[in-house]
């Protein structure tokens, strides 16, 4: 049994690799039961969440274990904990402990870069980054492997923390640029990629332009948004799995409202890396939206490649 860690994960999980294993994974049969929640009752604090996120494929069985722990904050770790498990699938034989946050965070980044590599215009080259947390160089280094991206604006509520980002990729060929004005840096991008806690929407839809790319990765409850319901209304809509139907408040609630119908979703990543939509994006002014809620199967594409490259 090998055990990884976030160092060796990341050595091993390179985005370009990363993305075409996750796009081949959407074309294999796997198999990706729900995922399992369990409250874990604080006392005196708030409770967290144990979830259980299982897939398997012909050669392989992958387990993640999530803690979110809310009380962490205080105790000045991450809120959220993650390991995982690969076993050979028919043995059941543990073959490796891989570590689950680099894990999680490089998967989550490469399934918006493979939306994009089939949903924005090719010729993208302006990528503004909505947030500063662990997530957002993630992102920014996975979306400019699939595009000819040549600036990056990022933006975030703490604008020092945005400029922190800024000196953590001094030296990269990008320009990159932190900014204060959230709808000018939107109204200028190509691509805009979010990922925050958002409760109630930071973008407009009528600060779009056509042409433009939304990747929108944070929203993880039916409670959270990070765009408004005109962006809604205005995009091609896609999302990763039929999950984010139920799970993810950018879906979940404009559906519940009328906003948009079931109709309006026009297919997942499943759709897209089988081919099954033909014409992803209907032409050059069209406005696509991706949604990505998270998948299991994403996650055992990742921790296979990682276990393979040992």
């Amino acid at each position: 049994m090998r055990a990884f860690n976030a160092e060796q994960v990341a050595e091993r999980l390179d985005y370009p690799s990363l993305v075409d294993v996750i796009d081949g994974g959407f074309r294999a049969d796997v198999i990706i039961p729900p995922r399992h929640y369990h409250t874990l009752p604080v006392e005196g604090g708030r409770d967290a969440t144990f979830l259980l996120m299982p897939a398997w494929s012909a050669d392989f069985v992958g387990l993640k274990t999530v803690v979110v722990a809310p009380e962490n904050a205080a105790r000045k770790l991450p809120t959220v904990q993650a390991g995982y498990q690969l076993m050979d699938r028919e043995t059941g034989q543990l073959l490796a402990l891989v570590d689950g946050d680099e894990l999680t965070a490089r998967r989550t980044a490469s399934a918006s870069a493979l939306a994009s590599r089939y949903l924005s215009r090719p010729d993208a080259s302006r990528l503004t980054m909505v947030g500063t947390g662990v997530l957002a160089l993630h992102l920014i280094a996975a979306h400019v492997t699939q595009r000819p991206i040549e600036e990056v604006v990022i933006w975030g509520r703490n604008p020092s923390k945005a400029e922190a980002l800024v000196e953590k990729m001094e030296g990269h060929k990008l320009s990159v640029c932190a900014v204060s004005d959230l709808e000018a840096a939107v109204n200028g991008a190509d691509i805009i990629s979010c990922a925050t806690l958002a409760v109630d929407p930071l973008i407009k839809g009528d600060w779009l332009k056509p042409g433009q790319h939304l990747d929108l990765v944070g929203a993880f409850t039916p409670e959270m948004r990070e765009v408004d319901d005109t962006a809604i209304a205005r995009a091609e809509i896609y999302i990763d799995t039929d999950d984010a139907k139920s799970t993810a408040g950018e879906i979940c609630d404009p559906l519940a409202r009328s906003v948009i119908s079931e109709a309006d979703i026009l297919g997942t990543l499943y759709d897209l890396a089988g081919g099954r939509v033909v014409s992803p994006r209907s032409g050059p002014e069209a406005i696509t939206l991706f949604k990505s809620a998270g998948s299991a199967l994403e996650d055992l594409a990742a921790a296979v490649l990682v276990y393979e490259r040992a």
